[in-house]
């Protein structure tokens, strides 16, 4: 099966169910058309049926409609400055209290972090996930300077016994 069969959405399934509806096509015979196609991916005969039925009464769009009320994550340039502040101050500092203070849930901090800001936690600190070239010559650097630096007290230990 290819890879566009797997990013079917609910709509265009929706779709494709309305137009063998209106070619006459009767539920059993869209479903084993969608499983043909669609494999597991397919709706089941359950839900094809139940779609026939919306569409025979007429009041069923392809379309989902609109939702009143407010998102459930609202994401602003506000928003990700306030998280991203302290973040700068303290590279240490967790998704949970960054969450305490501004009121926000840990979960929301942690991916907005992952998804808009482009860090991540890392050894119990956050940072990019791209370094640039700079960044990572600096790291290199700090870690080759670290090792040398361990090594010589592995070195003087070593002679002392």
């Amino acid at each position: 099966m290819s890879d566009g069969a797997r990013d079917f959405n609910d709509m265009e399934t929706r779709a494709v169910i309305k137009y063998f509806f209106l070619q006459g096509k009767a539920p059993k015979e869209i479903h084993a058309i969608l499983t043909e196609t669609l494999g597991e991916h397919a709706p089941s005969y359950a839900t094809v049926k139940n779609w026939v039925a919306q569409f025979k009464r007429g009041g069923f769009p392809t379309c989902d409609a609109p939702r009143p009320g407010r998102p459930k994550t609202v994401t602003t340039a506000k928003i990700i400055d306030q998280i991203h502040e302290p973040i700068l101050e303290d590279s240490r500092i967790s998704a949970k209290s960054i969450a305490e203070q501004l009121g926000l849930s840990r979960e929301w901090v942690g991916s907005n972090n992952h998804e808009n800001l482009n860090m991540r936690k890392l050894s119990a600190k956050w940072v990019p996930k791209c370094l640039n070239a700079d960044q990572k010559r600096q790291r290199c650097q700090s870690s080759e300077q670290i090792s040398n630096f361990f090594g010589a007290i592995q070195k003087i230990s070593c002679r002392d016994w």
